[in-house]
């Protein structure tokens, strides 16, 4: 829940130049499986797609703000980006253009922070320059 909690501060903190989106897969720690001590809620292992639905909705409430889809029971997303069990993308145009570790080691948002920062730093000299451009047109 810390991550989640880091990560809520995160989106807030650059609403301005990216949308965020939270991906629920698999449940890492299912109550009927390998249970966290921390875990606040008492999830089991997902069935059927209304139960990682049900899932799902639990996890936005803890992140309001963002947006929160939950992953096929074929787990194709996770599959697909190598999330298990938590991994940060950063993805522009289609592409991905930042990949973070994979979690729980490899989660860092210190690392999605700076990219963000870079990112911002970009697009606010890019509107300074287009703006000074315009000016003298």
């Amino acid at each position: 829940m810390t991550r989640l909690k880091a990560f809520q501060r995160l989106v807030g903190q650059y609403v301005d130049v990216a949308d965020s989106l939270l991906v629920y897969i698999e449940e890492a720690h299912p109550s009927d499986g390998w249970v966290s001590s921390d875990a606040p809620y008492q999830i089991p292992k997902h069935r059927c797609l209304e139960d990682r639905l049900k899932a799902a909705q639990l996890m936005k409430l803890e992140v309001p703000g963002c947006a929160v889809v939950a992953d096929s029971m074929d787990n194709a997303s996770n599959a697909a980006y190598g999330a298990y069990f938590d991994r940060l993308y950063i993805l522009q145009d289609g592409k991905v253009v930042y990949q973070g570790g994979r979690g729980p080691e490899g989660y860092k948002i210190s690392e999605l922070r700076t990219w963000l920062d870079r990112y911002r730093d970009s697009v606010r000299n890019s509107r300074t320059v287009n703006a000074v451009l315009w000016e003298r047109e």
